[in-house]
């Protein structure tokens, strides 16, 4: 069990959506803030609200870069102390078709979705290993991470290493006393496709048939109202304090994906040679 009161959270992409649920669960649990996001005016915000909870630092910082994160992660052990839980939260939507992807779509995607998180992991985990104390690191990857669903080659390939990431972690650190938390949401009312269609960036090839930008507006749209229904992210937050608590492996927000998780899973088994 890692019992979150007085230890300090640092979490990636904590401005916003399942992030600022996470810090708001955490700081009802007595831990330290330290928020990175991208987005200057959101940080303000959570400042303003948290700080009057507990001690908050904020920093924007994209996670790809390795030399302001590391600075950063020195600013906020010196405001606050050590950091001891890790939420690699950071991440984007978005993407192309597969005849459509670009050296650049893959880097962007692939850079905060799976690189910031090995950025968090590679920057706080040997500074928590040398300190002991224990801790947490919890990695929000996505039920796209654990079967295929139309979610998008780049989003898909990102998320399944993220879950592999910390699958192996987990593993190799308890004996540290390090626990490690694989988040794999479904749909979460967050407005993470309209954050990502602002950061991505644009294919530099003629403007697209009408009726193929029609139709990526169509499933934007879909995609924009199926997050809408899905659950709130302060419900994600106290989901995500609950497995730190109890040191679980793997938070579902629902059951959306069992049915593909179960079609895989069968198919792996099937596939195996006869004993």
């Amino acid at each position: 069990m890692t019992d979150v009161g007085g230890r300090t959270a640092f979490i990636t992409g904590g401005a916003n959506g399942i992030g600022l649920g996470i810090a708001r669960a955490f700081a009802g649990a007595g831990a330290k803030l330290v928020l990175v996001d991208l987005d200057a005016e959101a940080l303000g915000r959570a400042k303003a609200e948290l700080s009057a909870r507990t001690p908050t630092q904020t920093y924007e910082l994209d996670v790809r870069d390795r030399e302001a994160y590391a600075h950063v992660a020195d600013a906020a052990e010196a405001a606050l102390g050590p950091v001891s839980l890790l939420c690699n939260n950071a991440g984007v939507a978005g993407g192309a078709a597969a005849t459509k992807m670009t050296y650049e779509l893959w880097d962007w995607g692939m850079g905060i979705n799976l690189q910031g998180v090995i950025n968090g992991v590679q920057t706080f985990l040997p500074r928590m290993a040398e300190r002991g104390g224990g801790g947490q690191i919890v990695n929000t990857a996505s039920g796209a991470g654990l079967a295929t669903g139309g979610s998008g080659v780049l989003y898909h390939t990102a998320k399944f290493a993220g879950v592999g990431l910390t699958e192996a972690l987990h593993d190799e650190l308890a004996p540290q006393g390090i626990g490690c938390t694989v988040l794999c949401p479904g749909p979460v009312a967050t407005d993470i496709i309209e954050r990502t269609r602002r950061l991505q960036p644009r294919r530099d090839e003629p403007l697209a048939p009408a009726a193929e930008r029609q139709s990526g507006e169509d499933r934007m749209r879909r995609m924009t109202n199926w997050l809408a229904s899905g659950v709130a992210p302060d419900a994600v937050g106290q989901m995500v304090l609950k497995a730190v608590e109890e040191n679980r492996l793997y938070i579902h927000t629902d059951r959306v994906m069992y049915a593909a998780i179960e079609a895989r899973t069968r198919a792996l088994l099937d596939a195996m040679p006869a004993a």
